[in-house]
Formats: C-alpha cells, sequence, structure tokens
C-alpha cells in the first residue's frame, strides 16, 4: 500500500510541476504579447466617464494619431449609451474591422463625428455618431437585430430607438431609417442636412462666444440650455442645503424664489418638484427647531427638485473649456432670463424682488452677490411692466460681463474660448443696435429690439427643442434619461495578438485542469479498489 501512495504522490507532484511549468510558459508570452502590443498600440480610455459628450476617444496625447470621435459602442454597452444620450439624433455605423471599405470610410465618418461628438464638437448635444464592429463576436447577435447585410451600414433615429430596438429594411414606418446616400463625408452631411432643415458644413469651427455657435440661426444651440437650466436649478438647491442656509431669516427668501419656480420654470419636471417641496415646506418650517434639521440633506435632501434625472453631471450649453469656469453660473443666468420673460406685467416686480432676495440669501460668492445686491438696491420705482424687469435683468448682466471682462483680462483668469462680452453680439441682433461707437465701443440699443429678442431668444426658442421630449408633455411621467454615464463611452480595444494569447491560454488551463482531475479520479479509483482486495 505504501508502494501505491509513494507512486501516486510522486505522478501528482510531476503533474503539478509540470501544469504550474506550462503555465507560467503561457503567462510570460501573453504578458510579452500583452507588453508589446502597448508598445505599438496607444489605447485611450476612461472607466467612469462624467459625460459621453467630453469623453468620446480622447486624442493621443503625443499628438502622433488624430483623434476618434466616433463612440465605439459593443453590445454590453450599447442600450445603456443610447438610452442615456441627451442628443436629439444618433447615426450608428455597423463595421467590420477587417473590411477594406470599412477602413477607407472611416475618415469620411470622423469628418462628420468631428462636428457633433467630442468636448471640442461645434455642434454638441445634436447627434450622437456611434460605431459597432460586427466581426467581434460579442456583437454579432446586436448586429442581427439591426439586419447588418453589408459593410459599413449606417443607421439614422432617436437615440431612444435604437435601445432594446432592432431594424427590419421591409417594414414601413420605421423610426430608424437607413443612410442610403452617406459614402463621403460631404455626402453623408448633405444627407443631415436634408433631415434636419440645417446648413452644417465640414469646416465649421466652434464659435467662442458666452452664448452661441457659428450657425447662430440654428434654435437647438439655445434649445440645450434648458437641460444646463435644470442643472443649475439642482446645483442651487444642493448649495442651499449642503451650505446649511435655511434659517428663519432667510426662509421667506427661498419661499418667495420657490413660488417664481413652481409657476414659471421652463422645464415641466422642475415645476412639478418645485411643488413637491412647496406643499411640505411650511410645515416643516413650523417651529425653530424644525428650521435647523432642515438645513442638513436628510430632510430635504430627499425631495428631487427637477426629479430624478437629475443631476446629470456635466453641462452641455454652459460648458467651459476649463473645468472651472462657465458651467453653473453660466446656468443661473440663463435660469434668471428666463424667468423674466415669463412672468406677467403684475408680476414684476414681485419676480424681482425674489431673484434679488435670493442671490442676495443664498448666492455664496461673496463679491459677486454684493454686487448684484447693489444693483439690485439702485432700483427706486417698482416695476410695473414685465419689459422692465426683462431689460433690468440684461442690463444688470452685461454690466457684469463689463466688469469681468476688465478683471480677467488683467488677470488671465478667463476663459480663453468663450471670453465674456457684451450680449447680444450684432451679428446675433443686427437690429438690437442703433450704433455703436468705435473709440469707446459704446453702444446706442434699441431697447424694443432687444426686448423683441430676449422673449424669443429666452421663451420661444429655449424650449423648441425641449418641449418636444417625452417627459415634457403633459400626461406623461417617462421620459428619455439622460443622466451621466457611469460606463466609459470608449470602447476597449484589444490587440489580435493579445486576444489569440488570452483564447489560447483559457483553453491550455481548461484542458490541463479536466485531464489533472481525470487522471486524479482514476489513480483514486484505482487505489480504492486495490486497497479493498488486500483487506
Amino acid at each position: 500500500m505504501y508502494t501505491h501512495t509513494h507512486t501516486y504522490t510522486c505522478i501528482s507532484g510531476s503533474l503539478s510541476s509540470v501544469i504550474m511549468l506550462i503555465s507560467v510558459l503561457i503567462l510570460t508570452l501573453f504578458m510579452s504579447r500583452i507588453e508589446a502590443s502597448t508598445r505599438e498600440i496607444s489605447l485611450p480610455f476612461s472607466f467612469g466617464s462624467r459625460s459621453i459628450l467630453r469623453s468620446v476617444n480622447d486624442a493621443n496625447k503625443n499628438g502622433a494619431e488624430k483623434p476618434d470621435y466616433a463612440v465605439d459602442l459593443n453590445a454590453t454597452i450599447f442600450d445603456s449609451v443610447l438610452k442615456e444620450s441627451p442628443t436629439t439624433y444618433a447615426i450608428v455605423e455597423f463595421f467590420a474591422h477587417w473590411c477594406p471599405a470599412c477602413r477607407n470610410y472611416k475618415p469620411h465618418y470622423e469628418k462628420v463625428a468631428r462636428l457633433f461628438n467630442g468636448a471640442e464638437a461645434v455642434y454638441p448635444g445634436i447627434i450622437l455618431m456611434a460605431r459597432v464592429d460586427c466581426a467581434s463576436k460579442i456583437n454579432t447577435n446586436l448586429c442581427d437585430k439591426f439586419s447588418v447585410g453589408h459593410y459599413p451600414m449606417l443607421l439614422w433615429g432617436p437615440p431612444s430607438k435604437f435601445v432594446s430596438g432592432s431594424w427590419d429594411p421591409k417594414q414601413e414606418n420605421n423610426e430608424i431609417r437607413s443612410i442610403d446616400d452617406g459614402r463621403t463625408a460631404d455626402r453623408l452631411l448633405n444627407w443631415i442636412n436634408k433631415q434636419m432643415g440645417s446648413s452644417y458644413g465640414l469646416d465649421d469651427e466652434k464659435y467662442e462666444n458666452e452664448h452661441l455657435n457659428t450657425n447662430i440661426s440654428d434654435p437647438g444651440q439655445i434649445a440645450r440650455a434648458v437641460y444646463d437650466v435644470e442643472e443649475a436649478t439642482f446645483t442651487s438647491f444642493d448649495i442651499i442645503l449642503g451650505q446649511k442656509m435655511i434659517k428663519l431669516e432667510t426662509r421667506a427668501s427661498l419661499t418667495k424664489f420657490l413660488q417664481l419656480l413652481v409657476v414659471h420654470h421652463p422645464s415641466r419636471r422642475c415645476r412639478k418638484g418645485t411643488a413637491e417641496i412647496l406643499v411640505d415646506f411650511d410645515d416643516l418650517l413650523a417651529n425653530k427647531k424644525e428650521v435647523a434639521g432642515l438645513s442638513q440633506k436628510g430632510v430635504l435632501g430627499n425631495y428631487q427638485i427637477c426629479g430624478k434625472e437629475i443631476p446629470r453631471g456635466y453641462w452641455m450649453f454652459c460648458r467651459g473649456s476649463k473645468n472651472e469656469t462657465r458651467g453653473f453660473s453660466c446656468g443661473l443666468w440663463v435660469l434668471l432670463h428666463s424667468l423674466s420673460v415669463r412672468v406677467d406685467d403684475g408680476e414684476s416686480h414681485m419676480a424681482f424682488t425674489a431673484v434679488c432676495d435670493f442671490i442676495h440669501s443664498f448666492f455664496i460668492c461673496e463679491e459677486c452677490r454684493q454686487h448684484f445686491y447693489d444693483m439690485c438696491s439702485s432700483v427706486s420705482t417698482p416695476f410695473k411692466k414685465s419689459r422692465e424687469f426683462v431689460l433690468w435683468l440684461w442690463n444688470a448682466h452685461n454690466k457684469v460681463n463689463e466688469r469681468l471682462m476688465k478683471e480677467e483680462a488683467s488677470l488671465g483668469t478667463g476663459d480663453p474660448k468663450f471670453p465674456k462680452v457684451i450680449w447680444p453680439p450684432k451679428q446675433l441682433c443686427p437690429s438690437c443696435y442703433r450704433s455703436q461707437n468705435s473709440k469707446d465701443n459704446h453702444i446706442d440699443w434699441d431697447h424694443d429690439e432687444v426686448f423683441k429678442f430676449l422673449n424669443n431668444y429666452y421663451g420661444k426658442m429655449l424650449i423648441s427643442l425641449y418641449k418636444d421630449k417625452e417627459h415634457l408633455r403633459d400626461g406623461q411621467t417617462g421620459g428619455v434619461v439622460v443622466e451621466d454615464l457611469a460606463v466609459s463611452t470608449n470602447a476597449v480595444v484589444v490587440p489580435v495578438g493579445a486576444a489569440l494569447a488570452i483564447a489560447v491560454a483559457s483553453c491550455a488551463f481548461g484542458a490541463l485542469a479536466c485531464y489533472w482531475r481525470q487522471q486524479q479520479k482514476s489513480r483514486k479509483y484505482k487505489y480504492h479498489l486495490h486497497s479493498l482486495k488486500n483487506i
């Protein structure tokens, strides 16, 4: 019995040694292949990116390769990315990496994607341009769902229609359409322009202005600002709670501002969320002890002032070229302007005092708050017309911009791509300008035209795109979810050699493990059988 046990142990030890040796060899080959592949190809990807519009395929840091603007999708993230996209439309290219025609088409697709995707997009938030590699096994079922019969194939439609959806070329009235005339960048952009009634050009560049893109006639530019108005509303409320600013002396200011929001906020879901807060607000502030408790996020923090989709964690219209520029301050200004054009004549002075008191009580930039309070204090006669409030706020904003222009120019602290300007610029509203002195830059404004422009810009144009979304329609509580993405939008492309090494290693480990276990069972059985015979 000792002989059999010894033999069994020796054989098991030998097999273990062989398995370990082979494993080390395979692992060494695999790691060397990965290292070599990494040297050959720089793989830009980031996990947990804040926004699909800010993290798509960053450029190679050394500038050796042009950046990919199109978003690489696979079956794992396809639905989540498209579901959470805030864009109006999406184009998905289905291709195969081994297809020469696809490789030749990629530069054309990228030329168009540059206009709509990425941190430096000329027209952000309009079209999401994505790609799916059908030659990748993980995407086989996905490509079958969309009846991919040739490469490259382009499909167009609202992002939400791609989610858990499909496409059948024989089906009529499908909201997802095939782009049959997009084989060059020019032809693809022409096709897009025909669908949208737009006039985008491949040579368009980002217009470096605080409020507008190159195509100043495009209502989509300010229309996307309503998303930032929601973000600014949430951020204001979050700051108030986080800084414990609700006190007996500030409760009236907050109540008045919430009453203004519940009636005149441009976002339906923000009006709804504000109403829910106001319903319980007086009861929550019934005594002094409860006021202190409200300053914590625990009580009011349970209320969602603009719905569960907010915050998204990124800015669209108000996005600066640096993290510390624009953003919240821009969104807050747009919110105030949008409120001013929505109040009636009889509400104008109430709205004015609500805004002034809110900024004075809750805006935590001390210098900014004091400047704004001084401008409010200079108003001696109550407003009787909404026109007076609209023009006062516009003039106050330009005074702030004029002051900041000088400070930022001397200190170099402004956003280089969005310098402060007197607004609106002449190219946006020529009729607003009667004359402009070239020496001192003094502008003689036509206030009737300015008022007309502000009403249209912050009124109809602001909600022109947004009101088409499902969550703004009466009687509907659902909607397009545009939350911040928790998953990277960059596909992690593993080199072919590395993929083969992984596959070989997996197969080898599996085969050796199975063989070893089988041998163990066989020897164990023979050993027990022999032992029984010796009893």
